[in-house]
């Protein structure tokens, strides 16, 4: 009998599998965003403890790690930007800051207590959601981005550059020293006045590219979240030229159901299908009717190269048996 980790890779190869996997994750610290875990280490106990208690109770298919409290880059050159000026200013980390060595700690103990039959993701943003994610009000980080690239896009890309370095460098050694399966790497169109598909390609685009050349160089097995978390919506062509196995996007808030996503993609393994809001079938809806839309889903996208999951997060307080009726009605 093959592990779920052989399970999801076969999925991930486009292979066909004895029944389709099946993976939800939601945060585990009552404010991801603004939570530093890297200054106050608790956090990062109270995090590894919720990934452990879910690991050996709703025994997933596989593990996204997720980075409550980690989503700050802890980089001071990266604190105070105001203006696109301030994006030149912007410096790289050195290999042994923090921001490197207590990522890689924290996934290292995950893996080396479930590593060897589950694959596990390590969360990883853009640096666009990094940065957004560095505002005093996060909510208004896009248009502070957009509004950024307007005035000079060139010092944007500049930074933006610089931070996806860091992320690759990253990217890699989650791999190679945390021994993570991959990274699911999260990324969304910065919307705005001005912000076109060619745009993002000149000034975002090429950094991000860079981040999962540098972990597809150490590991094929990669997952690409396109978000549509708070109802975001995306053109999703934006990304159809990003090398990954897996892609995983929005596909209630898009409106795009994971057959149709597939052949945007090229055929590629999808993950999803599900809407991950308290006002979702996943959610509220009885078990008949989360069976019905877990075969539903399938009908569409088939039974190879699909791995069941949601839009994004879903609520913490989900009841951790609705996974279950998901898993067998997949089965």
């Amino acid at each position: 009998m093959i592990t779920k980790k052989e399970l999801v890779l076969a999925a991930m190869d486009n292979k066909p599998t004895e029944r389709v996997p099946v993976g939800f994750w939601f945060h585990f610290l009552a404010d991801e965003i603004g939570t530093n875990a890297f200054r106050q280490p608790v956090y990062t106990e109270q995090l590894l403890a919720g990934e452990v208690e879910y690991i050996e109770r709703a025994k997933p298919d596989f593990v996204k790690i997720m980075t409550d409290g980690f989503f700050p880059y802890e980089n001071e050159t990266v604190r105070h930007l105001h203006s696109a000026a301030d994006f030149r200013n912007i410096r790289p980390l050195a290999d042994d800051d923090p921001w490197f060595t207590q990522q890689i700690a924290y996934a290292r103990r995950l893996t080396d207590r479930f590593g060897a039959d589950l694959a596990m993701f390590y969360n990883l943003f853009c640096a666009a959601t990094t940065i957004r994610f560095m505002q005093p009000d996060w909510t208004k980080g896009e248009a502070f981005l957009a509004e950024a690239i307007r005035e000079d896009a060139d010092s944007v890309r500049y930074g933006f550059d610089i931070i996806s370095d860091d992320l690759a460098k990253l990217a890699k050694r989650l791999v190679t020293e945390a021994k993570v399966t991959g990274i699911y790497f999260g990324l969304q169109n910065i919307l705005g006045k001005g912000m076109t598909k060619e745009t993002y390609a000149a000034v975002a685009a090429p950094g991000e590219k860079k981040i999962l050349a540098a972990a597809n160089s150490v590991s094929a097995y990669h997952i690409l979240h396109i978000c549509g978390y708070a109802g975001h919506r995306n053109d999703l062509t934006w990304y159809t030229d990003y090398y990954v196995k897996t892609v995983n996007w929005a596909a209630v808030v898009e409106g795009i159901h994971l057959e149709k996503g597939r052949k945007l993609f090229g055929d590629r393994a999808v993950l999803g299908g599900f809407g991950n809001l308290d006002t979702d079938v996943l959610y509220k809806g009885s078990k008949e009717e989360v069976e019905a839309e877990t075969k539903r889903i399938l009908a569409q996208a088939g039974r190879q190269g699909v791995i069941l999951g949601a839009d994004c997060t879903v609520p913490r307080n989900t009841d951790w048996r609705r996974f279950d009726w998901v898993r067998d009605a997949a089965k």
